[in-house]
């Protein structure tokens, strides 16, 4: 079991700018990929950006790729999405996803989800 919390989600302007965390429990966090994923309302879940367990190797959707970056500390069982330049169209939860496969955007890969925490980017 990996029990997954995230933060860091709140209202910010056009152009801004917002870290998001994830902080692991359970299981071996390193030996997991780790993934972040989004919601807007009346849309289905959307791939944003994916960790390697060793964070060596990260891979993004096109949408973000360049404005985002995913990182993840696995002496504090942290993965955290760095995100830029952002967009009302980023507006959306953001979850966080631990699963055994890489790469990979299909969320039923994803064993684990957090709770999810709103991202509000105001135009």
């Amino acid at each position: 079991q990996v029990q997954l919390v995230e933060s860091g989600g709140d209202l910010v302007q056009t152009g801004g700018s917002l870290t998001l965390s994830c902080v692991a429990s359970g299981r071996t966090f390193s030996s997991v990929a780790m993934g972040w994923f989004r919601q807007a309302p009346g849309k289905e879940r959307e791939f944003v950006a994916a960790i390697i367990w060793s964070g060596v190797s990260t891979h993004y959707s096109d949408s973000v790729k360049g404005r985002f970056t995913i990182s993840r500390d696995n002496t504090k069982n942290t993965v955290s999405l760095q995100m830029n330049s952002l967009k009302p169209e980023d507006t959306a939860v953001y979850y966080c996803a631990a699963g055994n496969f890489f790469p990979t955007s299909d969320y039923a890969k994803y064993r684990y989800w957090g709770q999810g925490t709103q991202v509000t980017v105001s135009s």
